[in-house]
């Protein structure tokens, strides 16, 4: 492990990166202006679990594998833009609620199914993203020290701080999208912040399919 100047860096920098905008975000702000904190909070959850995956296949070299060959990350990327088109466009064709108590009441009353399925959208969207795992091959290692007699529990230890960091920061994110929900200006306007988010998705699902492996 590093040493205490180096692991209040490394924290410093995992809350900084899990502050910046992109896909996760998106995915967490959304659900929390749609559903409440609750769904909010469980999508982070959902990526927090899909960065758990990246960081051990890492530590066994999956991540090492898609970082060299075009062909394997080549595939995810497809894969994962798929996915985050299909969410954009469900988005896109969402129905709007039917007045503005529809947003409050179904904060209240969501059923475990929806907020496991929302669970599951912020897992595979994270999964999906091959750059994510070549995020974690490139970021951690940095901090692990050369003279490091273990690397790889060094770094699953480095990723699993990571990881665990990351929750405040999404479920920051969540409760102030829910906060914003419950604005009667934010409320009626849902319905067009449900197209500019599903716009933006599609964005990302067209950016990593023309992306290029960060690596060659």
């Amino acid at each position: 492990m590093p040493d205490p100047q180096q692991l209040l860096i490394f924290i410093a920098a995992g809350w900084l990166l899990n502050l910046t905008p992109g896909p996760d975000v998106l995915y967490i702000v959304t659900n929390a202006l749609r559903s409440g904190a609750r769904a909010g909070i469980v999508a982070g959850l959902g990526i927090t679990a899909g960065c758990f995956v990246h960081v051990f296949a890492a530590a066994l070299g999956v991540g090492a594998l898609l970082a060299a060959s075009a062909t394997a990350f080549t595939l995810l990327k497809w894969i994962g833009a798929v996915y985050l088109v299909w969410i954009g466009v469900k988005l896109l064709v969402a129905a709007p609620p039917r007045q503005v108590a529809d947003l409050q009441a179904l904060a209240r009353s969501e059923p475990a199914s929806r907020l496991g399925a929302v669970f599951l959208g912020g897992f595979w969207t994270n999964v999906l993203n091959p750059k994510v795992a070549i995020f974690f091959l490139a970021f951690v290692p940095q901090f692990i020290a050369p003279d490091a007699t273990d690397k790889a529990t060094a770094f699953v230890l480095l990723g699993v701080l990571f990881n665990i960091n990351s929750i405040p920061v999404n479920s920051g994110w969540a409760l102030a999208a829910a906060w914003m929900a419950r604005r009667d200006a934010v409320q009626r306007g849902m319905h067009w912040l449900d197209r500019a988010a599903g716009a933006m998705f599609i964005a990302f699902g067209a950016r990593l399919a023309l992306s290029d492996n960060p690596s060659r």
